[in-house]
């Protein structure tokens, strides 16, 4: 763990606040210019599930996301020693192609409230939400041909990759919710592709568009690829105790869905008599009042699914660095990229 310890201390360089608002200037402006090229009718969903425009069109400026996964490619590429501006489009596929998802899995949730207000589905109607869902990935695949960098040819394939383990994953996350057997081991395998593979999918791109050696890639995948996973967990554990001023969603929001995430799986699984209270509660056909959601929670974190949720994301963020250590990047981006994985693993806190 020296070398993780090392990371850590070297991890002296712009605040995560600092670098979000940083990559963010990067990314908006060509963001915008790619959207705006989609035709009329998806450019206003669009523009209102980013946050630009308002239900009516008009311009607004609203929460459009933290968009940590295009920091991620921008801070890689530049890890492999390249400017963080010529992973520009990279960046912008990748955040294009996380948004196809988030607008897909609102309508296949049923969710109402994204970052503080009504989702793109519940304003402009399921099919709208889907089209507009289907548009961006579109424009995510057009943006890397278009870029003229040698490697996009090899990024379109990496992105394609993951974007098909994203939707496997998302297709097991929605047949879970008609299980009572779910293995935490499925579940694991579920958020690894849900999740990490994007992830793991933006350090890699950013490392190629910085010129990165394939070893290098492979090292800055990992990385991106274990704090995907941590992400998930910490993401489930905001799904259920989450502050919904600070999610912008209903409280036990995924317990009221009866998502099997992962700290509910962990519950479920771990054989204690608050596990088995939890899977009578959880499966039974009628819906659960108010009232039970809060003693569903409690149940989770007496059975222990919380703590092993919050110890396991620990694991990954220090699996994480170990990757980001062997990725051999350049101080300064090395010692951001560490100040990223602990904002992503430890924003439950």
């Amino acid at each position: 763990m020296a070398e993780v310890e090392e990371v850590e201390e070297r991890a002296a360089g712009r605040p995560a606040a600092e670098l979000l608002v940083w990559s963010r200037g990067l990314l908006d402006p060509a963001l915008r210019l790619a959207v705006d090229s989609l035709p009329g009718s998806m450019r206003r969903v669009a523009g209102y599930h980013f946050g630009w425009l308002d239900e009516h069109g008009r311009d607004a400026d609203t929460d459009g996301g933290k968009a940590i996964r295009a920091a991620l490619v921008l801070l890689s590429a530049e890890a492999a020693g390249e400017a963080p501006e010529r992973a520009v489009p990279a960046a912008v596929a990748v955040e294009l192609a996380h948004n196809f998802s988030l607008l897909h899995d609102d309508v296949m949730d049923g969710d109402a409230t994204r970052r503080h207000r009504p989702t793109a589905w519940s304003v402009f109607g399921l099919s709208a939400a889907i089209l507009a869902g289907d548009a961006l990935l579109a424009l995510a695949f057009d943006v890397l041909a278009a870029s003229g960098h040698p490697a996009n040819g090899e990024a379109t394939r990496m992105l394609s990759a993951a974007v098909l383990d994203l939707t496997e994953g998302q297709s097991a996350d929605v047949a879970f919710e008609r299980r009572a057997d779910v293995a935490l081991a499925e579940c694991v395998a579920m958020a690894e592709g849900k999740t990490g593979a994007l992830l793991g999918c933006a350090c890699a791109i950013g490392a190629l568009y910085g010129g990165a050696a394939p070893e290098q890639v492979r090292h800055l995948r990992g990385f991106g690829e274990r704090l995907g996973l941590s992400f998930q967990l910490v993401d489930d554990l905001l799904g259920i105790w989450g502050d919904p001023a600070v999610t912008g969603k209903p409280v036990y929001s995924d317990l009221r869905n009866r998502k099997k995430s992962l700290p509910v799986v962990a519950a479920l699984t771990l054989g204690t008599p608050a596990g088995g209270e939890l899977a009578a509660l959880y499966h039974r056909e009628s819906p659960l009042a108010d009232e039970e959601l809060g003693h569903a929670a409690a149940l989770i974190d007496a059975a222990g699914g919380r703590d092993w949720s919050q110890i396991r994301a620990e694991e990954l963020l220090a699996g994480a660095l170990r990757e980001l250590v062997a990725a051999e990047p350049g101080v300064g981006a090395a010692t951001e990229l560490a100040t990223l994985a602990r904002l992503v693993a430890r924003r439950d806190r």
